[in-house]
Formats: structure tokens, sequence, C-alpha cells
């Protein structure tokens, strides 16, 4: 939701945090504040991932800002978060964009499915 709620803003995530800190009960976790920060750090990184894995007539601007939000969530646990499996990002992604997108949920599956193979793949050469 932090991700999703900067998406409208330019301003740093440290604001975004603090700005929607009372919409939690007890606050907002230590991992949630540390997930959006360093998305935030490797967003163009990220960004150039997702954007790989894109047909050709599409860019990022066209994702909606829902589906986006998930997916450079997916794309970060599965690249730099060794302790959640590649397996249970998927699944959690497609899980929220049932939740909170229209009918997206197979997009959002596709890109991080490619993104996966192609990582195992680069494995196993």
């Amino acid at each position: 939701m932090l991700l999703f709620s900067k998406s409208f803003d330019d301003e740093p995530f440290e604001e975004t945090i603090e700005d929607n800190a009372e919409l939690y009960k007890g606050g907002i976790c230590g991992y949630a504040q540390a997930v959006v920060t360093a998305v935030e750090g490797k967003q163009s990184e990220i960004d150039d991932i997702i954007a790989k894995y894109l047909r050709k007539d599409w860019s990022i601007s066209r994702i909606s800002k829902t589906s986006l939000a998930i997916l450079r969530l997916a794309i970060y646990e599965i690249k730099y978060v060794e302790s959640v499996p590649q397996g249970v990002s998927i699944n959690e992604a497609v899980e929220l964009s049932k939740k909170y997108s229209i009918d997206e949920s197979k997009f959002v599956n596709g890109v991080l499915g490619a993104f996966v193979r192609d990582i195992e793949a680069g494995e196993k050469e």
C-alpha cells in the first residue's frame, strides 16, 4: 500500500511513510519501511526489469499504478530478499493483484514468471 501511495507524489519515501503511519494499527513495521526504502533506491533498476518483460508496444507508464506497485515489490523480493522464496513472492503478488486490481493478475503472473525463468536459465548456464 505504501508503494502504491508513493506513486501519486514525488515526496521522499520517509514522508510517505510518515504521512501514512496513522492508517496502520500500531504503525508501519520495520520490514515494510525497509522494503519501501530499498525499492525507492532501486526503482530505476526494477523498472528496467519490468520494462524488459512488457510487449514491445507497452511502457511502464501504461501499467496501472496498482500493478506497478505490486510488480516493484515482487521483483525487489525475488532479486534481493533471499529469505523469501521466489514462488512465494509470485504467489503473493498474484493474490494482491486479484484483490486490488481489475483482472490484472495474469499480467502480473506473466511478467514475474518470465523474470524468474530467465533467472533460473542464467543460473543453469
